[in-house]
């Protein structure tokens, strides 16, 4: 089942976590973070829009590594994530949980797909920019990058 969100990006930054962790984001950011759209920690990833602003965001839990549709957008990237708890929780930088979705507890991997990054106007504030979150049950695997925007 796809959940369909608007999520204020702020900070550029939203998280996906365990709720039961309820962890806390990291604050250390490298260049090599920022250009990879995604950072990981333990019990959270942090996803990196291009806007400071809400965008929409679509949020999917499968059983098996979806195809690969390079091609559909201009960035890819993966991360994991353990989600002891079986809740995958949804929460901007500075708001609140957006959302709980019920899993099942595991080692997840973790898709940010970003698309229409190029409709982005200059000042940042306007944009059909896109993002999917596709998570999958995985064994732990290292922040890759599948195609990198503006690279």
């Amino acid at each position: 089942m796809v959940r369909r969100y608007r999520i204020l990006a702020d900070y550029h930054q939203f998280y996906l976590w365990d709720h039961g962790a309820s962890p806390d984001a990291p604050t250390d950011f490298t260049a090599a973070d920022v250009a990879r759209r995604i950072k990981a920690a333990p019990f959270v990833v942090v996803v990196q829009p291009e806007r400071n602003m809400e965008v929409p965001v679509e949020v999917e839990v499968v059983r098996d590594a979806p195809p690969l549709d390079l091609d559909r957008w201009d960035h890819v990237a993966e991360a994991s994530l353990a989600l002891p708890s079986g809740r995958l929780e949804i929460h901007e930088c500075t708001g609140g949980s957006v959302d709980v979705v019920p899993v099942a507890p595991g080692i997840y991997r973790v898709r940010a797909e970003h698309g229409g990054l190029g409709t982005i106007s200059p000042d940042g504030l306007d944009g059909q920019d896109r993002y999917r979150i596709v998570l999958w049950p995985a064994p732990f695997a290292e922040v890759s990058v599948l195609k990198q925007y503006g690279a």
